[in-house]
């Protein structure tokens, strides 16, 4: 018994082509058609065996395929953008661009542009208090990468959490006084009060765990120059707990668009270079549509809430 198609022609068309047999001989023990046969006869005697092989009825074209200048705009942007697919789709939308963000992650996929190999993550469900703008700022400091003409420089990074806002500063060194600078810098370009803000127990932000600052009574000797300077302008200063940057969230995972976005693709040739670069990449990210913000930039949701 033949176990394939190609198997099945060829059993019952060979001894014709073979001039053994007549196909209408053929034709009274064969539950194939006599067109069906001679097709077959045909495409055997013009390629051999290799013709019999079934083909596709797939159609090649369809009248409702994606265009091929709005797929060219697809695969130009993830190039360029490195964004997800749902990124793609609201971008695309404020280009006049209309077009389902999976069909977008199709265009991907068959072009090569997705990661073969993902990692599955727990989901968790989080109870996600609604924020106002100003009612908690995240700030970090990211150590540049590398050095710049020789030298160390620190990122200094503050983020709200409900609008994703974010402003970046180079400084030369961590210190508490850049902290100040840095917060006072903040708030002056922040369209709105800033109510709280929240950082990790790195001393350049509290003195809480340094071990010869405390009293028998492990209360504080000298108040912290930040704790300072927000307690005069009515701000709460929240630590996380010691060990727990992903209670950072906000500002960690911008620091992770920093690297994979800034860092690894750019080249630094001086301090003021890297103060260039990182402001209108700054720029850049504050044009960025979120999905924490469905779809929205930051200053989208800014101009929203004001």
């Amino acid at each position: 018994m033949a176990e394939t198609i190609r198997e099945e022609r060829v059993r019952w068309i060979l001894p014709i082509a073979e001039g053994r047999t007549k196909i209408s001989e053929v034709m009274k023990v064969c539950p194939h058609g006599r067109r069906s046969v001679e097709r077959w006869l045909a495409a055997y005697r013009a390629g051999g065996e290799a013709a019999l092989e079934p083909k596709s009825t797939r159609p090649k074209t369809s009248p409702k395929e994606t265009s091929i200048r709005i797929k060219e705009t697809v695969i130009a942007l993830r190039k360029k953008k490195k964004l997800c697919a749902l990124k793609l789709h609201w971008k695309l939308e404020k280009l006049g661009i209309n077009i389902h963000e999976r069909t977008v992650g199709k265009i991907l996929k068959t072009e090569g542009l997705v990661r073969k190999y993902r990692v599955k993550r727990m989901k968790y469900k989080y109870l996600k208090a609604e924020l106002k703008p100003g009612e908690l700022v995240e700030i970090d400091v990211k150590h540049v990468p590398g050095y710049v003409a020789n030298k160390e420089y620190f990122q200094y990074t503050a983020i709200d959490c409900a609008s994703r806002w974010r402003h970046l500063r180079i400084f030369e060194e961590e210190s508490t006084f850049h902290s100040v600078a840095f917060l006072e810098d903040v708030i002056g370009r922040f369209p709105f009060r800033i109510a709280a803000i929240k950082t990790d127990n790195h001393s350049t932000f509290t003195n809480w765990y340094v071990g010869t600052n405390k009293r028998s009574d492990m209360t504080v000797k000298t108040v912290h120059a930040l704790d300072r300077f927000c307690a005069d302008r009515g701000i709460i200063h929240y630590l996380i707990d010691a060990g727990k940057p992903a209670q950072n969230g906000t500002v960690e995972r911008s620091h992770g668009s920093d690297q994979k976005t800034l860092y690894e693709e750019r080249t630094f040739a001086s301090l003021k270079d890297l103060r260039s670069k990182v402001k209108r990449w700054n720029t850049a990210y504050n044009d960025l549509e979120h999905c924490g913000l469905n779809g929205k930039t930051p200053n989208e949701a800014l101009a929203i809430t004001s």
